[in-house]
């Protein structure tokens, strides 16, 4: 049997679109492929970023800046001097894009305008850093990325 180049054609496009609909239906029915999303309540969480950016621009303005510094024991979130454990409230989110099951969120308790994160909990990698708090009635955040 001798195939000319017309069915020769339709047979490398026929086996082409068979390769590709292997791996679609591979890629979207595997458990190995992870499609989590950042946010469970994603579109719920977008109704509130205007006051995230407003929060964001407050911290901008302040003179007051938040740094990260690492050390042997951990993470040092070092807030201004200004601050004191009773009054500053909020949170720090550590997301880990990665894995999910590395993310947490610990309260901000401030001993001598500094909180520590352990060391234990950090893993090596890259680690996104969410800082939320409220000071004197207003609402501040801080974001950075940081490789450990």
């Amino acid at each position: 049997m001798k195939i000319n180049w017309g069915a020769g054609i339709v047979i490398a496009f026929g086996i082409f679109i068979s390769f590709i609909l292997f791996f679609v239906i591979r890629m979207t029915t595997s458990h190995d492929a992870n499609h989590d999303l950042v946010t469970e309540e994603y579109y719920k969480a977008e109704l509130g970023y205007q006051k995230e950016i407003d929060a964001e621009q407050n911290a901008i303005n302040s003179n007051e800046k938040v740094e990260l510094k690492k050390t042997p024991e951990g993470l040092l979130v070092i807030f201004p001097e200004g601050y004191a454990d009773t009054n500053v409230s909020g949170i720090v989110s550590l997301y880990r894009p990665s894995n999910k099951h590395l993310d947490f969120d610990l309260p901000i308790s401030l001993s001598d305008s500094h909180l520590l994160i352990p060391d234990k909990r950090l893993l090596d990698g890259r680690w996104d850093i969410k800082i939320t708090w409220k000071h004197q009635g207003k609402d501040f955040q801080h974001r950075e990325s940081i490789t450990l």
